[in-house]
């Protein structure tokens, strides 16, 4: 069976494992005490090392940690190997991994859209980018995706980033927003207030280390996110005009009918 380093045990990397230990030998590494974690998945646990010296490397640690992290593994990733990681934004991490590790190892970025809370109840339709970096492997990843019920997407990093512009970095600022000001769940509520209620309870076991990477390690993020907020501004403050504006044409009518 070909060995699976994980790099990184944290909620992801836990829900990766629970769904390779079946296909792979799985190793998990990670700078914390995992053993209990690992223990109750049925996986071993090893040095950076090991997980390193795998057939298939999955790098799931903060994309604020992954270049040192990639640093480090780059003199023992084995000739032949599979380096792939699985970070919200993938134009960075892409760049990182082509520029450091060797020539001989393939490499493929990918995002799994989504996580423990979402994927609950299996992985079932579950939405999974993957983009080519270097090799052809990518299209056996995208394989093995689908054969686990997940549906996949081959792109570009550059696509990739531009779409979850929108996709996440909206999404997150909307949400976070939302749940920091704990917006209540009402017994009188239309079905789109509902639909955020459930877009907080999605995000909020989020780390604010994947809130940050969202917003300012994706390139085209900014641009969408300020262009929200000039807009949300505007209406606000178009909407307070036409208030004055009313209030202002009630003191008239009042006016005209006490003559």
């Amino acid at each position: 069976m070909r060995r699976f380093g994980i790099i990184g045990f944290g909620r992801f990397g836990q829900l990766a494992a629970r769904h390779l230990r079946e296909h792979f030998d799985v190793i998990a590494a990670d700078t914390g005490d995992i053993a209990a974690a690992a223990d109750e998945l049925g996986v071993r646990t090893g040095t950076l090392a090991e997980a390193a010296a795998c057939d298939v490397i999955m790098l799931a640690v903060p994309v604020q940690a992954m270049a040192d992290v990639i640093a480090r593994v780059a003199p023992i990733v084995q000739p032949g190997a599979l380096v792939l990681d699985v970070a919200s934004v993938k134009l960075l991490p892409a760049r990182w991994m082509a520029d450091a590790l060797p020539e001989g190892v393939d490499i493929v970025a990918t995002h799994p859209l989504f996580g423990p809370q979402s994927a609950r109840n299996g992985l079932a339709g579950q939405p999974l980018v993957v983009c080519p970096v270097r090799g052809d492997r990518h299209l056996a990843v995208a394989a093995f995706g689908r054969s686990l019920g997940l549906k996949v997407s081959v792109t570009t990093a550059e696509e990739h980033d531009r779409e979850m512009a929108y996709v996440q970095a909206l999404t997150h600022l909307i949400g976070r927003t939302l749940d920091n000001i704990r917006i209540p769940d009402e017994d009188l509520k239309t079905s789109s207030y509902q639909h955020l209620l459930e877009l907080c309870a999605l995000i909020r076991d989020d780390s604010k280390e994947l809130f940050f990477a969202i917003q300012n390690l994706n390139p085209f993020a900014r641009e969408i996110t300020q262009q929200f907020i000039a807009e949300a501004n505007g209406l606000l403050a178009e909407s307070l005009a036409a208030d004055d504006a009313s209030a202002g044409d009630g003191a008239k009518l009042r006016g005209s009918a006490a003559r």
